[in-house]
């Protein structure tokens, strides 16, 4: 499970998919799609990747799925989040 989790958070776009989601609301791909210059078709492979790792749930709202954070994720998984979230954010802080 989290072999599964970290190769999900390793690839930029899902890493990107997660620090949208962190702030605890809902997002359809949409929203995402613009904010991670990301095609409608990549963005769903992806999001289907973050589902299958236990991340994220979807609900589907007339035309739209929307995504946000798994409630139901372990606390091991949640740290997990918050410290590779917070290595990226020191990592791009550096780099600028």
């Amino acid at each position: 499970m989290i072999l599964t989790v970290l190769s999900a958070l390793a690839e930029p776009t899902r890493l990107g998919v997660i620090a949208l989601l962190a702030d605890g609301s809902e997002h359809c791909v949409c929203e995402l799609m613009p904010k991670l210059d990301a095609t409608q078709s990549r963005m769903s492979r992806h999001m289907q990747v973050l589902r299958q790792a236990g991340l994220v749930v979807d609900r589907r709202d007339a035309q739209w799925v929307r995504y946000r954070l798994n409630p139901d994720m372990a606390p091991e998984i949640r740290q997990i989040i918050k410290a590779v979230l917070e290595a990226s954010e020191k990592h791009e802080r550096a780099a600028a």
